[in-house]
């Protein structure tokens, strides 16, 4: 005897047997990559710059525009859309199978200042016109699809974090580069600040999430490599850190009674890069900013304000390298006379990809006769937060020279056409997978 379920079921499949093509059909469809390419310059128009490249900062007056263009390109490609709580747009895709969460791809449009043409545009075109070729090649996922666009990433993730575990009041109160709050800007683009509970999804709502991205870095371009698989996003891990010395005339202090700060600062810039480099793997460190006070001639210097930036896949392996500094900072400050205040200011853990979609990625990569690499992502991404309620993986293309958040940033065409078939492929897989 057929159950409600069974024949309810059974109707919607044959509802949907005009749009499905058979699996190994699907296999072999491609983006249209000269579509793609010039949607990828459409968008470009959007807060150009002098320099060639936009500055599109979010709840600009540049960004509403291009989110406009975006919304329109959705529909074009008949998805369903609408911008949530938290001013993210999502667009919409009915599955064949009920009861089964979204597979979601997307990735963000805002850009820093001065920024270039392919920073989140590339994934975000990308994701689109892999929603328009299955609406043109009539290939229905069971899973439901859902394309969208992040708000604000530049400015810290913001429209992925409301999705993944909500933003508080003081997130809200935060001025961005647009010189709007989070809460004005939020309101600017169509969002809700006083609703932003309708945004969060929980554990388990979405059933993967994927993400094309340039790589930002030189690792994929100067290896002659099409694809990077990511293997996760890096924790990022910084400290404020302060050298107190001791300020004196710079011509009557003799080199052994001086507390220079600055010079035990330059000491501890070297050992911060001779500890990391001796230390195997991939792991970063950076001390970004350094200044000097009193900053004259003729006083030796006797506080100096500079930083620590350190980033990897382990978290063990930064806080093994922290210890080192520490200690070396120790014997520093015994040479100089000086002491050293470390201030945590920022510990975003790392992110890890899921094994099964990594996999996914190479397989599809591999299929489409393309070159990949497992590598780890050094800069923050929407993945990153997506990844605290469900599966996630990124997908990177080349940049030319590693230049990034730059006007001079590039990709190819032919390699932004191999990232959206990789997306493409890759998500035909999960939808059979998860």
């Amino acid at each position: 005897m057929t159950t409600r379920r069974q024949f309810n079921r059974s109707v919607l499949l044959t509802a949907g047997a005009a749009l499905l093509r058979p699996r190994e059909d699907a296999s072999a469809i491609g983006v249209d990559g000269r579509r793609l390419n010039a949607h990828l310059q459409e968008l470009a128009h959007y807060g150009r710059n002098p320099q060639g490249g936009v500055s599109r900062v979010a709840y600009s007056e540049a960004d509403v525009k291009a989110r406009e263009y975006a919304v329109k390109l959705m529909q074009e490609a008949q998805l369903k859309v609408g911008i949530d709580a938290a001013g993210n747009i999502v667009g919409a895709r009915d599955g064949t199978e009920p009861g089964r969460k979204a597979l979601v791809i997307g990735s963000h449009i805002d850009s820093v200042p001065e920024g270039g043409n392919y920073d989140g545009d590339v994934g975000s075109m990308a994701a689109i016109e892999v929603a328009c070729t299955l609406s043109e090649k009539k290939v229905a996922l069971r899973h439901p699809l859902e394309v969208i666009i992040f708000q604000n990433e530049e400015g810290g993730t913001v429209g992925s974090r409301a999705i993944a575990s909500g933003l508080t009041d003081n997130d809200l109160t935060l001025v961005s580069n647009s010189r709007k709050s989070i809460r004005e800007g939020i309101r600017f683009i169509g969002g809700n600040p006083d609703s932003l509970s309708g945004a969060v999804r929980r554990k388990g709502d979405i059933a993967a999430y994927l993400e094309l991205h340039i790589e930002q870095g030189g690792v994929l371009f100067k290896e002659k490599i099409d694809i990077g698989v990511v293997e996760g996003i890096v924790g990022v891990y910084w400290w404020d850190v302060v050298v107190e010395g001791f300020a004196n005339h710079a011509g009557t202090t003799r080199m052994q009674d001086r507390r220079d700060a600055l010079l035990a600062a330059s000491r501890y810039v070297d050992a911060v890069n001779r500890i990391v480099r001796k230390t195997p793997g991939s792991q970063v460190g950076t001390v970004g900013k350094m200044q000097a006070s009193p900053g004259a001639y003729n006083v030796v210097p006797g506080k100096v304000q500079t930083s620590l930036d350190l980033r990897d896949l382990d978290a063990d392996k930064v806080r093994t390298i922290f210890a080192e500094i520490q200690r070396e900072v120790r014997e520093i400050e015994t040479a100089t006379g000086t002491k050293f205040d470390f201030k945590s200011t920022n510990s975003t853990p790392p992110a890890p990809t899921d094994e099964r979609i990594r996999s996914a990625v190479d397989e599809a990569a591999k299929q489409l006769g393309l070159k990949a690499k497992r590598m780890a992502s050094g800069a923050g991404h929407d993945a990153q937060e997506i990844a605290h309620i469900a599966p996630v993986g990124m997908i990177f293309i080349p940049s030319q020279d590693g230049i990034s958040h730059s006007p001079r940033e590039f990709s190819k065409p032919e390699d932004i056409v191999n990232g959206g078939n990789v997306l493409l492929q890759t998500l035909l897989k999960l939808d059979e997978m998860f």
